[in-house]
């Protein structure tokens, strides 16, 4: 009997390509923001995958026209900025696992946009939209981040637009007092912006 042996096909981890890592200065005043995903776009057939095209985020040209504060515990005063509630979940938690309600401003086949509310925490969510979305689901994105854009105004004011800004951008903001708000945490990745407030730092 003839034993055969198979000769083992070794992939080289090198493909001759660099990574190129580049630092983005922190948006001063709510410039325009693109969100790209990762640059490798090539599979190991060689294959090259569409990339789409990213979602622009023109802070800087978004309404500064005065806007009505509310409170972090307005909840009414928020959610009318944001639009008409579609469906209220009273058994929910908040981001610390505490009792709350999510309110949804959109319905379920569509690109989230809910506001959780508990005695702790105001949070605010949307979806982030991937440059291979729909063009339907990348501009519902878009219109989200522009109604959170008049929510942070009206929290925070002209600095709640710099957080945004900064949010798009690819920052992660922990534990940081802005425009009198204790911000939690703020951060869009993942196909989720979130920004989340402190209601005892407020």
């Amino acid at each position: 009997m003839t034993i055969m042996m198979a000769a083992g096909l070794s992939l080289s981890a090198c493909s001759g390509s660099e990574t190129q890592v580049s630092e983005t200065e922190t948006p001063e005043n709510t410039e325009q923001v693109v969100v790209e995903t990762s640059t490798d776009a090539t599979d190991l057939d060689g294959a090259v995958s569409d990339q789409g095209t990213p979602v622009v985020y023109e802070v800087s040209t978004w309404s500064t026209e005065a806007v009505t504060p509310v409170e972090v515990s307005n909840l009414d005063g928020i959610t009318a900025t944001l639009g008409s509630v579609v469906s209220t979940d009273e058994n929910s938690l908040d981001y610390a696992s505490n009792p709350a309600s999510k309110y949804r401003l959109m319905e379920a086949d569509q690109p989230y946009l809910d506001v959780i509310d508990s005695d702790k925490y105001l949070e605010l969510g949307w979806y982030y939209a991937n440059p291979t979305d729909s063009d339907a689901e990348k501009e519902l994105s878009l219109n989200h981040a522009k109604k959170s854009h008049t929510v942070v105004r009206q929290l925070m004011g002209n600095d709640g637009s710099k957080l945004l800004a900064n949010m798009l951008s690819g920052q992660i903001i922990k534990n940081e007092t802005i425009g009198g708000q204790k911000v939690e945490l703020a951060k869009c990745e993942f196909y989720s912006c979130m920004l989340i407030l402190n209601k005892s730092g407020a």
